[in-house]
């Protein structure tokens, strides 16, 4: 397709960080119970299903093995596959703004999750270009 970058996906985030542990798995859990809030009162909320606490979820098991613990996600889901699982969705520019911006707007307040300050900037680095990997339109 045309105007769509073709890559793989952007460099993994260092999981040796200590952020698993420095955070713990419920406040990741709340951290992306919160992202879901925002998305679901976002422009592109018709993208996420209404089922808060299993998407939530869903995308904590992903985000616990991303930040350094042990690999939940893969253990209940099997591979992440993310592109392929957002196939079905028209994701453009404008929606992976709006994605990344719903990350920011969570991480403004880091403490309330013990997300380490000090690994905020690239982990948001991280996220925005994670998110601009899944454009597909």
């Amino acid at each position: 397709m045309k105007g769509i970058e073709i890559s793989g996906p952007p460099t993994a985030f260092p999981r040796d960080l200590g952020i698993y542990q420095q955070m713990g798995e419920q406040n990741i859990r709340k951290m992306l119970k919160d992202f879901y809030t925002h998305l679901l009162s976002s422009e592109i909320k018709e993208m996420f299903s209404n089922d808060l606490e299993e998407s939530a979820n869903r995308s904590a098991d992903f985000f616990i093995f991303l930040l350094g613990g042990p690999p939940v996600y893969h253990q209940k889901h099997g591979h992440p596959r993310m592109k392929q699982r957002h196939i079905p969705f028209k994701i453009d520019q404008k929606a992976q703004l709006e994605w990344f911006k719903c990350f920011e707007k969570v991480l403004e307040n880091e403490e309330k999750y013990h997300f380490p300050k000090e690994h905020k900037n690239a982990f948001l680095k991280f996220i925005y270009e994670f998110s601009k990997w899944m454009i597909n339109s």
